[in-house]
């Protein structure tokens, strides 16, 4: 009886539906599975045949139900004998019992089947029948095939793979992936992205919004991206190659996401040496444009701060020109005391003759020459350049924007300084000068690669300054 019987509500609820007997509760137990079912009795008939069994062969369960074993109709007959031992022989056995074999369809195709079969028992523990349960043998073989795929991914995959949930957390990492992160596979599990990326973790987080919104894009996705936990300590910038699925519950009539696969690789070094390439050949360029616009200017000094505009360019913010004290009418040696010397241990006095704009980046133009060493204190990096003949670098670092301030303005340079390269003037066999490139905090630091550059302006640069010198000299 139903509850609203017990409960004496019977009159308000109105009568009361029949209960399903227990063979219409079993058939549909059984129709509603995903697996195709079947039940033999002890005489191995046919008893049950659900609805996945007759959409993989064909038959309805009208057709199925009654028939002795599958001589006849489901197997060929020279199986037949072969088929039915297999499956009457799990009455017997203790545990499921597993078997390949060809069944047939209506319409006479084969299908290759892998049955698991197990004994049922009555109530005096004899067997009473037996139950099989089949699938076609390729989508089992499929689905292994994607279990298979989902664990060498996850162990033996040479890029890194990340699971990430709807709420943008990884839910699984492959090895590869938790190195690049650096820590373990579990530590990273639900941690917010932004504890494991520094620069670039609101572009990830974008792209990945998007894929569960919209899906995957069309072509991977280069990004530069900063590991928190580097084994320096210090953010390591790096680029991954990426790419994103959107993932869906396949058991759902509607797609349900349940996050995004990211996969990535690192092509870091393939992406700095394709760019110091075209940094490369960007900068020959400037130099041979450079060259051009200097051979048209009729004024050496004038060709001088041409040859330095064209430097910039992707290069530095500003540019400044020191000669030594004598060089060109500047001055004479001797008047005024800087920090560094000669060979002769006379000190190096320079003289400012060309500069770019203090306030912004803009063309390096002739200061007036009043002959004026500039007061440079000592240890700085345009007497030391005099001194060594070679290049010299210095930096603020990071540090914060007042001391990065107070550090320009003691070195005499603009306030938004905060990388310098100074590079030595030098022609046929003297020492010119220095030139000093000036870079802001929006860029890097100067390196190796930028100091060969510097001495290639610098050499043209100096050629120019002296002429200009023996121009006036005449």
């Amino acid at each position: 009886m139903s509850a609203s019987r017990r409960s004496g509500t019977t009159d308000e609820l109105g009568p009361e539906e029949p209960e399903p007997g227990g063979a219409e509760l079993l058939a549909a137990l059984l129709d509603g599975m995903d697996a195709a079912l079947c039940a033999f009795d002890a005489d191995g008939v046919v008893t049950h045949w659900n609805r996945e069994a007759e959409r993989i062969l064909g038959w309805s369960a009208a057709e199925a139900v009654g028939r002795q074993g599958f001589a006849g109709w489901a197997v060929r007959t020279a199986d037949a004998e072969e088929v039915e031992a297999r499956l009457l022989a799990a009455m017997e056995a203790h545990g499921r019992q597993v078997h390949e074999f060809a069944l047939l369809t209506k319409d006479g195709g084969r299908v290759l089947v892998r049955t698991q079969s197990a004994a049922v028992r009555g109530g005096d523990g004899k067997p009473a029948g037996l139950y099989c349960a089949f699938s076609e043998v390729h989508a089992q073989i499929d689905l292994e095939r994607s279990i298979a795929l989902s664990e060498a991914l996850f162990e033996n995959a040479s890029w890194g793979v990340v699971l990430v949930d709807a709420d943008l957390r990884p839910a699984v990492a492959n090895e590869h992936a938790a190195r690049a992160l650096g820590m373990g596979r579990t530590a990273l599990l639900g941690r917010p992205l932004g504890e494991l990326l520094g620069h670039g973790v609101e572009e990830l987080e974008s792209a990945l919004s998007h894929v569960l919104a919209e899906g995957a894009p069309p072509a991977p996705a280069e990004m530069w991206v900063s590991v928190q936990a580097s084994e320096s300590g210090e953010p390591e910038r790096r680029c991954w190659r990426s790419g994103f699925l959107r993932l869906a519950s396949p058991l759902a009539e509607e797609p349900v996401p349940l996050g995004v696969a990211w996969l990535f690789l690192d092509v870091t070094e393939a992406k700095q040496t394709e760019q110091e390439a075209a940094q490369l050949r960007f900068r020959s360029q400037q130099l041979h444009r450079a060259a051009r616009a200097a051979g048209e200017c009729e004024d050496p000094t004038e060709a001088a701060t041409v040859q330095l505009d064209f430097a910039l360019a992707g290069f530095a913010d500003h540019a400044l020109v020191d000669l030594v004290a004598g060089v060109g009418g500047a001055g004479a040696r001797g008047a005024g005391g800087v920090a560094g010397s000669t060979g002769e241990g006379e000190p190096v006095r320079l003289i400012r003759v060309a500069a770019t704009p203090a306030g912004a980046p803009g063309p390096c133009l002739p200061v007036a020459k009043a002959g004026l060493p500039v007061r440079y204190l000592e240890g700085h990096p345009a007497p030391q350049c005099v001194d060594r003949v070679g290049s010299v670098r210095a930096s603020a670092g990071t540090a914060a924007p007042e001391r990065a301030r107070a550090w320009a303005a003691a070195r005499q340079w603009p306030e938004d300084s905060v990388h310098a390269l100074c590079a030595v003037l030098r022609s046929r066999g003297r020492t010119l000068g220095v030139v000093t490139f000036l870079r802001s905090a929006s860029r890097t630091q100067f390196e190796r690669t930028d100091a060969a550059y510097a001495e290639s302006v610098a050499a043209r640069v100096a050629a120019s300054l002296d002429l200009a010198s023996a121009l006036d000299a005449g």
